[in-house]
């Protein structure tokens, strides 16, 4: 690994080896999936994992794979069927697949069709708070051989609903987010900022992400001796683990702005390292902020809702408005509500992973692994799997296409006009229509 990569391992108290190296790959479909893959395959089993990112409408950019910050090396670009044929003749110990239901639920098909002797352990989960689509989601991925929970809370969650539906729930595997970590919370002499947290997606409506934006823009200008910072997922063209069709950097334009705010791009940790509040709607961030003890606020602005996802904060005591923040009332944690979130819980975090791993540990060492057994099949919902199959073709017994660097160079090109279309033409076809 890379200097980079051991300073991260650091942080996050990874130990260096276990008495048997395992090989372990990870398949991701976005740059924040690749990140919680990248570390949790390091958490569950201490290896360096093989790294592979699907090719498709969010594919991540060199960027923003670098600025995941988790490895030196940049995973390789691969369609699902070339993954598969990587799980095939790759003799690969464990799998970790950070991937979008549906797609988990169509790679696990297509590694059941292998009919390897020997399968490798499957592992899956989510890349953070799980406020939608929680039945859908978890039913998609069951079939795993470890279903990742990244509290006490959502282990609990988990295993109702594949006990509600008569679904083995013996997956579910309590563990925490991989990537909390960093030095706690020190305010420093002469510092005052303020982050919040930008998501791709929520919210929605140019004129919720235009308040946003306002209040924030109202905020630096009301306090000038204070720092405001926009943190930003991904740059205009850039895909995310979500579609982003208003971005801010665009919204920005018609605001005249003060001069302590601005625009930020990079690791969410290493702006962690100087925020002294952290403002965001319902962002992963609150979490690695609340485990570091940043003072941390969740907005109810625009109401709390589910499609929000600020819903989930409710009993948290972080719910709060910009009226007042204005006023410098910050809102405090309850601690209960942190402990089951598996965030700032005194002493437990460093153990978090100690189930998954003893998990992993066992199935490696038992008898080979039995047939894959999912809860969507062909006859729970024959009027839904197809469709989620046919959508991925998952076709390993197709010749592979040498990948030349003409051909590169054009896959590139196409790929950049599909982005342009969908982040920029599309939008505005869609506002035309509403004219």
């Amino acid at each position: 690994m890379g200097h980079r990569t051991k300073c991260l391992s650091s942080v996050l108290d990874v130990p260096a080896s276990t008495p048997e190296r395992v090989r372990i790959a990870v398949l991701a479909d976005s740059d924040t999936r690749w990140k919680w893959g990248a570390l949790t395959a390091r958490r569950i089993t201490a290896s360096e994992p093989t790294g592979f990112v699907l090719r498709g409408r969010a594919t991540p950019t060199a960027r923003q794979l670098a600025e995941t910050g988790v490895s030196d090396t940049p995973p390789r670009e691969v369609t699902g069927a070339e993954f598969l044929r990587e799980v095939r003749d790759g003799a690969y110990d464990v799998v970790v697949l950070a991937l979008v239901g549906g797609t988990v639920r169509a790679v696990l098909q297509g590694i059941a069709d292998l009919g390897l002797e020997r399968r490798p352990v499957l592992v899956t989960g989510y890349v953070g708070v799980v406020y939608e689509k929680l039945a859908d989601g978890l039913l998609l991925r069951h079939g795993a051989d470890v279903v990742l929970a990244n509290s006490r809370h959502d282990a609990e969650r988990f295993r109702a609903v594949y006990e509600g539906v008569g679904a083995d729930a013996s997956s579910v595997t309590e563990a925490a987010l991989p990537f909390l970590g960093g030095a706690p919370y020190a305010p420093e002499a002469g510092r005052d900022t303020l982050v919040f947290a930008a998501q791709p997606s929520v919210p929605v409506t140019r004129a919720d992400r235009a308040y946003l934006l306002r209040r924030l823009v109202e905020h630096a200008r009301k306090n000038p001796g204070r720092e405001v910072l926009l943190k930003l997922r991904s740059k205009p063209g850039e895909h995310t683990t979500h579609l982003e069709e208003l971005p801010y950097q665009k919204l920005v334009r018609d605001l005249d702005v003060p001069p302590n705010f601005r625009l930020v791009y990079g690791h969410m940790g290493e702006v962690l390292d100087r925020t002294d509040l952290l403002v965001t709607v319902s962002s992963t961030a609150a979490l690695e902020a609340l485990h570091r003890r940043i003072p941390t606020a969740i907005l109810t602005d625009m109401g709390v809702r589910e499609v929000l996802g600020n819903h989930h904060f409710i009993g948290s005591g972080l719910l709060t408005s910009f009226d007042r923040l204005d006023e410098d009332i910050r809102p405090k944690a309850d601690e209960e509500w942190l402990s089951r979130q598996g965030v700032a819980a005194e002493g437990s975090y460093e153990k978090a992973f100690d189930t998954a791993r003893e998990r992993v540990a066992e199935l490696l060492a038992g008898p080979p692994l039995p047939p894959i057994d999912p809860y969507y099949t062909a006859e729970t919902a024959p009027g839904y799997l197809p469709g989620i199959l046919a959508r991925h073709r998952l076709d390993v017994t197709a010749t592979p296409t040498r990948d030349s660097g003409l051909r590169r160079i054009v896959r590139e090109a196409a790929r950049g006009a599909y982005r342009h279309g969908v982040q920029r033409v599309a939008p505005v076809i869609r506002r035309l229509g509403e004219l």
